[in-house]
């Protein structure tokens, strides 16, 4: 009996090992098929608009006019693009110190109150819905901004701001744990030589966790670039290139959340609602292509 006992276990061993590869080898390959699907289907539906519709990448890309019923229709998506680039590019200027500086006060410079009370607020920043800020912004910055700058408030300065608060727990986070993973024999090395305690900060620390606090920047205007409820309830919704930061404009996510539920499948603005989506889903990749230039830069 217990001979057979010893033998039972092992094979239950086996058994238990390769249901658990099997499970996992499955929810592998339901991921890979899933995301393979997916950009599939978006690249089929946006490359229609050239292949079937006959638009050219000229008026797509160079175009600043956008006049989906118009005769002819005009679909030039150049305002929606530097929109959303100068939304992202001016929050993540905006956001980054605040964010470094906020992670440098926690790690550097008063550990213990600053994790236990800044950091539990900028972490509840991250659970904020999306409609909260885009209220708040519509509500509180909007207002402000038309009241001590020309214009009505909207536009690429109102979505910025917003936006940057939406990244700044993504910036801080990262910088966090970048600054924490760091060795304190570097600082300490510093320390012996004479340093300060803000020049051991910008001379050593900053530029040796430079590749990683520039993995949370990108993260975070990636983060920016595909925000659409937020930004779209602040921003004014306007197709043409802003002459300032206080002119309404509109952005890639913005003009496909308010135009997809307007059109028919397969006609020719629908296509075109495709190839911005298209344009949104190859700058993911080239921002997750850049995160992961840093991360082996900081791994060297």
């Amino acid at each position: 009996m217990a001979h057979a006992g010893r033998r039972q276990k092992p094979k239950q061993h086996v058994i238990e090992e390769w249901t658990g590869k099997i499970f996992t080898s499955l929810c592998i390959v339901l991921l890979v098929v899933t995301i393979f699907s997916m950009v599939y289907f978006v690249a089929t539906k946006g490359l229609s608009s050239f292949f079937k519709d006959g638009i050219s990448v000229a008026e797509i890309f160079g175009s600043t006019q956008w006049k989906p019923d118009g005769e002819p229709p005009f679909f030039g998506a150049l305002p929606f693009i530097i929109g959303s680039f100068s939304t992202s590019l001016l929050a993540a200027l905006i956001s980054a110190p605040l964010g470094i500086c906020a992670a440098l006060f926690m790690i550097e410079i008063m550990p213990k109150i600053g994790r236990k009370y800044l950091q539990p607020v900028i972490e509840l920043l991250a659970g904020i819905p999306s409609v909260v800020y885009g209220f708040v912004g519509l509500s509180v910055i909007v207002p402000f901004y038309r009241d001590v700058f020309p214009g009505q408030g909207l536009g690429i300065a109102a979505g910025a701001t917003v936006l940057s608060i939406m990244i700044l727990p993504t910036i801080t986070s990262i910088a966090t744990d970048a600054l924490a993973a760091l060795p304190s024999g570097l600082k300490e090395g510093s320390y012996a030589l004479g340093a300060t305690r803000w020049q051991t900060l910008y001379r050593t620390v900053l530029p040796t966790t430079l590749p990683a606090l520039m993995t949370g920047v990108v993260l975070g205007m990636a983060r920016a670039f595909g925000e659409a409820l937020a930004v779209q309830m602040v921003i004014g919704n306007a197709p043409h290139i802003p002459g300032s930061l206080f002119e309404s404009t509109s952005t890639l996510t913005s003009v496909i959340t308010l135009s997809m539920g307007n059109t028919v499948m397969g006609t020719m603005q629908n296509n075109v609602l495709w190839t911005l989506a298209l344009i949104l889903m190859m700058m993911t990749f080239v921002f997750v292509f850049v995160v992961r230039w840093l991360e082996r830069r900081a791994n060297r």
